[in-house]
């Protein structure tokens, strides 16, 4: 099995932050906008380098949303950029009716994610947005997993027209999808195997990562797929994967209520039903605690992982 190493931690944060400050010299078309959290979001660089084409709306998101779809009238393509709860579930009447169903170019960026966002607690961990925004008809949901791959797909959603959630978080990770294209609905198979498929994505990709390594060792042959992007799902590697395994752990970081795992589960029950295991939080909102005390205590670890897919064999 292909072992998978990395030299530095950094948050996928910076990626999106670093891959805006690219664009704002390629594309003149791109404007960002920002909920007064241009420090968090690493919207700096671009704010500096290009003050005419950066507007800080203040702690206004729904206005934010508003701006922003009236700024795609004009040809711009606009970057919003504040936390995933106030990306999502405090404007989600204003993306609703603004932009998902007039389809405008916008661009909804969300850091601090989940439950990685650690010690702000339950008010700001979201874990329902990749179900609320998947449900958008026309939006193209996207989770990223390390800085690399945040910084190739804010690069590459500036290309596609039409509505996108981008979302990523605020600890520092695993650098390991480095020069890896990015297209969007297509994901990165990153390991071959023959007795289980495991579907993660986000930060749940490393830890899938480990999991398949510490498998080895239990002589359980594991094939890891990176699902970068949610909606649209890539469904042919999916089924592919699963013709070969028999079985399938989704792994995310996100309510095991209309995330990924429901994603893949459509797909597996329309096509190829298929013993699935979720490994996802349990239908609970977070708590005040480290990131790595979070993932652990709502089980959203390597060691979860490696759970689910012997309890997912044992029904094969």
């Amino acid at each position: 099995m292909k072992k998978y190493t990395y030299t530095e931690k950094k948050d996928t944060r910076s990626g999106f932050g670093d891959g805006l400050t690219e664009l704002g010299k390629t594309n003149p078309n791109v404007v960002a906008l920002c909920a007064d959290l241009t420090g968090s979001l690493k919207m700096n660089e671009f704010a500096k380098n290009h003050p005419e084409r950066f507007f800080q709306v203040g702690i206004a998101e729904a206005n934010m949303m508003g701006i922003a779809a009236g700024l795609t009238i004009g040809g711009k393509i606009p970057f919003t950029g504040t936390f995933a709860n106030f990306s999502t579930g405090r404007v989600y009447d204003q993306i609703r009716q603004s932009i998902a169903y007039s389809d405008k170019n916008v661009k909804i960026c969300a850091s601090h994610a989940g439950l990685t966002l650690g010690e702000d607690g339950a008010t700001h961990q979201i874990l329902e947005d990749l179900g609320l925004m998947k449900m958008l008809p026309g939006m193209t949901v996207i989770n990223t997993c390390d800085y690399s791959q945040t910084k190739a797909a804010t690069i590459a959603i500036a290309e596609h027209e039409g509505p996108v959630y981008l979302r990523f978080g605020r600890p520092s990770v695993p650098v390991f999808m480095t020069d890896q294209p990015f297209e969007i609905g297509k994901a990165i198979q990153l390991t071959e195997g023959t007795d289980v498929t495991i579907v993660a994505t986000g930060h749940l990709v490393w830890e899938a990562l480990q999991a398949a390594e510490q498998l080895e060792e239990k002589g359980i042959s594991a094939e890891v797929i990176n699902i970068h992007t949610i909606k649209p799902l890539d469904e042919e590697a999916i089924l592919k994967s699963v013709a070969k395994t028999g079985c399938v752990v989704t792994a995310e970081e996100h309510n095991k209520y209309g995330g990924l795992g429901e994603s893949v589960a459509r797909c597996l029950a329309t096509n190829n039903p298929t013993p699935q295991e979720f490994v996802a939080v349990n239908d609970s909102f977070g708590e005040s605690a480290t990131p790595a005390e979070l993932m652990k205590k709502y089980g959203l670890n390597d060691e979860a992982i490696v759970k689910a897919v012997e309890k997912v064999i044992s029904r094969k």
